[in-house]
């Protein structure tokens, strides 16, 4: 999962690329979308790994359920927008996310935790996006976040919710390390506006639902958009009952590897994550109650014992 490559322009002038989606098991039988990180485009800004799940309707006995693991020199952060998910962790928290709220979760220098769906059946539409932390602030200590209210307005026909960052004066709540945005934009009627950006973020934008156009080029199905830096503005145009997600922020400058569920800045910090998991050392601390713990894969430059 390390690349290095940035994606080619291939839309002229307007610098809109548009890079394929492709599909990852997340267990259990779910596949979800997967736009971060890809042979193309590794990060945005600090935005390192973005996971789009359904919309699904779970069947009586299907829902998500993902065992105890681990996380290092991140934040992970869950955008809900159908359905709940528990989230339990080693801090010690409990929290159910329901549409509209934010999760978020500082990795830092190591937490588990785990993800289960809530109800026996229902709809599953979510984002899962992760933060690579900035160099010095890589292993911080762990922490969690639970956001109901966030950010609101109208933009004509649009409704805009800002998870992350800042937009034009407006702050989300949530904390993070980076100068970053994410906004999510939807519209009930076809609508067709100019959104404001800064020149030194580069940017990406994701369908959730319906259709979604750029600069009147359509985001086309299962692939994600990105936008270079250098423009002040993008006119986003959405169908009828269309979503979007929009993330940016100044494109990162450190390395950042990532293998599994950790992201270190080097290969090095990755061999000891690893290591410190699978041998259940104290760095991860235990989720209370979890009754499934995952493996770690073996990193693939790590010699074997």
């Amino acid at each position: 999962m390390e690349h290095d490559s940035k994606p080619t322009d291939v839309s002229g002038e307007s610098r809109v690329s548009q890079i394929d989606l492709r599909l990852a098991e997340l267990g259990e039988g779910f596949e979800v979308a997967r736009a971060l990180p890809s042979k193309q485009q590794r990060l945005v800004g600090p935005w390192c790994f973005l996971d789009h799940l359904g919309p699904a309707d779970l069947a009586a006995g299907k829902g998500l359920h993902i065992g105890a693991h681990p996380h290092t020199c991140l934040q992970t952060f869950t955008w809900m927008m159908k359905g709940e998910i528990l989230h339990c962790d080693s801090l010690g928290y409990e929290q159910v996310i329901r549409p509209g709220q934010v999760n978020l979760m500082t990795a830092g220098r190591g937490i588990s935790h785990t993800e289960d769906s809530v109800g026996d059946a229902g709809q599953l539409h979510t984002a899962q996006l992760w933060i690579a932390l900035p160099p010095g602030q890589e292993e911080i200590d762990p922490a969690f976040e639970h956001h109901a209210d966030l950010p609101v307005w109208g933009l004509g026909a649009m409704t805009c919710t800002l998870l992350a960052g800042e937009h034009d004066g407006r702050c989300s709540p949530a904390k993070v390390y980076s100068d970053m945005m994410g906004v999510d934009l939807q519209a009930n009627v076809a609508t067709r506006q100019r959104f404001e950006l800064r020149p030194d973020f580069e940017y990406a934008v994701l369908v959730c639902e319906g259709s979604v156009a750029l600069d009147d080029q359509p985001v086309q199905s299962k692939r994600f958009a990105y936008l270079a830096p250098g423009r002040d503005h993008v006119t986003v145009s959405l169908e009828a009952s269309s979503r979007c997600l929009l993330i940016g922020g100044a494109p990162f400058t450190s390395e950042v590897h990532i293998w599994w569920n950790f992201v270190a800045p080097s290969r090095e910090h990755i061999n000891l994550a690893f290591q410190d998991w699978q041998d259940h050392g104290p760095r991860f601390g235990e989720v209370p109650g979890a009754s499934r713990r995952l493996d770690a894969p073996r990193p693939p430059w790590m010699e074997s014992r």
